[in-house]
């Protein structure tokens, strides 16, 4: 599909707009990363006033956040194919924005969980209605580029987001020793610091420019009349329990596999809490919300993929019924599954490790990782798009490149006993990893119809949120926390993950060419509009 507008616009100039439109895109995307990175900096601060341990700062930054932001995900990136996607955006700022500053005033564990909550349903807007943004102001020969471009918002905010963090903790605990107004520690003070500005952001965005949706491709797409039913009739078939009402709808068959389904995740949950060692006090507690979040996460997921099958054949072919998409989407799920892991605690541990103050983490590890993944993301997408004009899986082998180069080095993070090697590694970490990010983004993107860009977006954050996100940072934590809080050891036992991402992008470099073919074809032939 992508490659008959790649070679009808290949001379087509790009408007300034587009390009200032995605560096506003970029901003957001900036913002989106501190309020959600900036927990790894005050990690150490949190379990010390709240007495939680890693098991539990892993579930709050990964599971916690993940599972809201994967479901919400799926009806925004519905909202996303059907609405304007500028509003979509800014709402969604403003939300995640105030559950950030939210945060700050935690005073216990539940509190601070249900504000991640918050937050995670609020970022979920940003990414499906971004994707789709750039989709409609590039061209197919740039849009590998341009995603990179967003992406690495990725890396800036949450570089930053470590220099923000430590400089206001540091400056807020010697001005206030024995807590500030309020009674807020220096930790409650950044969370509130970064929320704020984003309700501003949010009225900035409002100020762009709604592109005509699938018009770049040759595919101009009428706006729906009615946008929010979509967005309904998602909710109802994602958000438990009205996932039973969505499901007797299609039938007393589909009900049945819905409430089966239902059981066998609970019972899963139920045997996992009981049977997977969890120690004592808050740390029984943190395994045994993992588990019961990610059950009810992969039900509805379930849940809904069953009712896209019955309601939407042509977008489900294209995406779950893929498996030229599947395996796209699971190899980079596990790169993020490693690199969110080893992102995460790289702070805590080397403050606790090697003495070094929050500040300094802020100067040594923040930035100089924010513009390594900056570059990395940005080369990383030059090359997948120089691959791609020369062979359709061609932007699959940089996202190899991305699982595959940052083991020996991540491995050095977590084992050298030089501060200076320590620094080093964590920036080359970030470059090789974030190398993988826009071809893998890109790759979905091209599997799939104009309309459909927001779903498979979501559907890509899927892996992203419920495979990386939700498990690699818990497992981390919880590892360490089994064995006394070892950090280094619980960060390296996720690289088991990389044999079997590689497996994924194996079978997805064979699978993408034809899926890329034939995808127009498929839709053609389920009644979808050319």
């Amino acid at each position: 599909m992508e490659g008959n507008s790649q070679a009808s616009g290949a001379d087509d100039k790009v408007p300034a707009y587009s390009w200032y439109a995605l560096g506003v895109l970029v901003l957001i995307y900036v913002l989106n990363f501190v309020d959600r990175q900036i927990l790894s900096i005050l990690a150490n601060d949190i379990k010390a006033d709240l007495h939680v341990d890693d098991a539990y700062l892993g579930f709050l930054y990964g599971t916690a956040f993940a599972i809201f932001y994967a479901l919400f995900g799926i009806p925004l990136g519905k909202l996303a194919d059907s609405w304007k996607r500028v509003r979509l955006m800014s709402a969604g700022l403003a939300l995640w924005s105030v559950m950030t500053a939210f945060s700050g005033l935690a005073r216990n564990s539940l509190m601070l969980t249900s504000a991640r909550i918050g937050v995670g349903v609020g970022e979920a807007t940003a990414s499906p209605a971004a994707y789709s943004l750039i989709s409609d102001w590039f061209p197919a020969r740039l849009r590998g580029t341009a995603l990179a471009i967003y992406s690495s918002g990725l890396y800036f905010g949450g570089g930053i987001s470590l220099l923000i963090g430590g400089s206001i903790v540091e400056a807020w605990n010697r001005a206030y020793p024995h807590g500030g107004p309020l009674g807020l520690a220096g930790w409650q003070a950044a969370f509130i610091a970064v929320g704020l500005p984003g309700l501003a952001l949010a009225l900035w965005v409002l100020t762009l420019r709604e592109p005509v949706r699938g018009a770049i491709d040759g595919l101009p797409t009428p706006e729906d009349p009615a946008p929010f039913c979509g967005f309904r009739d998602e909710l109802v078939q994602i958000i438990p329990p009205f996932t039973f009402i969505g499901a007797a709808a299609r039938g007393i068959g589909a009900l049945a596999i819905n409430i089966a389904a239902a059981v066998g995740f609970a019972l899963a949950a139920i045997l996992l809490t009981k049977w997977v060692p969890a120690g004592e006090g808050k740390f029984v507690a943190a395994v045994s919300d993992q588990w019961l979040f990610l059950a009810i996460g992969y039900y509805a997921v379930f849940s809904w993929a069953s009712a896209l099958r019955s309601r939407d054949k042509p977008t489900f072919r294209l995406t779950w019924g893929s498996p030229a998409f599947m395996t796209t989407i699971m190899g980079y799920g596990l790169v993020a599954f490693m690199a969110y892991a080893s992102a995460f605690f790289a702070a805590p541990y080397g403050e606790v490790t090697f003495s070094i103050p929050k500040t300094e983490i802020g100067w040594l590890l923040g930035a100089p990782a924010a513009v390594a993944g900056f570059v990395g993301v940005i080369i990383g997408g030059r090359v997948a798009d120089y691959l791609f004009a020369r062979h359709p899986s061609g932007r699959l082998y940089v996202v190899m490149f991305g699982l595959i180069a940052p083991l020996p080095v991540m491995w050095t993070i977590y084992t050298t006993n030089s501060v200076t090697v320590f620094f080093i590694c964590a920036s080359l970490a970030q470059f090789l990893a974030a190398s993988a990010l826009g071809a893998a983004a890109a790759t979905s993107q091209s599997l799939v119809l104009p309309r459909m860009r927001g779903v498979a977006t979501a559907t890509f954050f899927l892996a992203t949120t419920l495979v990386g996100l939700a498990l690699g940072p818990f497992t981390a934590g919880w590892i360490s926390t089994a064995h006394g809080g070892d950090i280094s050891l619980g960060v390296r036992s996720v690289f088991w993950a990389a044999p079997v991402g590689f497996l994924c992008l194996v079978a997805a470099i064979r699978l993408v060419p034809e899926a890329a073919r034939n995808a127009l074809v498929h839709a053609q032939a389920a009644g979808e509009p050319a």
